[in-house]
């Protein structure tokens, strides 16, 4: 018995192998890569110094209790089953959203200036060339068929 290979595989291996999909991966990865230092930025850097500035506020364990006790920190008051908004984890992630959309959108313009910038001359190109060589040629025959203006010569 033959087990014969679907037909669907190759149009999956065809896909698969395209340049956009390859480039999607490879942007994924960098930008789990690019989050990962984003938080580490906010988190680590950020925070505690905006956390000086408002008088001392941990944004990672600024949380409200809905219902249930209020623990020492959002973890345990969370572990006791307590429901609670993490108003600071919210903040924390629209600080890295706002980080992350200002670096992407600096990356985009840097990509557009580049794409947009013009093409160095580098000399005419083969066909203006010949162009200029037939124009010459033609220029010349031109002269040697026309009669010598007429006075003094010098």
């Amino acid at each position: 018995m033959v087990i014969s290979k679907p037909r669907w595989l190759d149009d999956f291996k065809g896909f698969v192998a395209r340049g956009n999909v390859v480039d999607l991966a490879v942007g994924v990865v960098i930008g789990a890569a690019f989050t990962a230092i984003v938080s580490s930025l906010v988190e680590d850097l950020l925070n505690p110094i905006i956390g000086l500035f408002v008088g001392g506020i941990d944004f990672s364990n600024l949380f409200v209790v809905v219902s249930g006790e209020r623990g020492a920190s959002l973890e345990a008051t969370r572990q006791s089953g307590a429901a609670v908004l993490a108003v600071g984890k919210f903040i924390n992630a629209v600080i890295k959203f706002l980080i992350v959309a200002f670096v992407v959108f600096w990356l985009v313009r840097l990509i557009r200036r580049l794409h947009a910038a013009p093409d160095e001359v580098k000399g005419p190109t083969p066909e203006q060339v010949l162009l200029t060589e037939i124009r010459d040629e033609l220029r010349a025959q031109r002269g040697a068929a026309l009669p010598a203006p007429a006075g003094p010569s010098p």
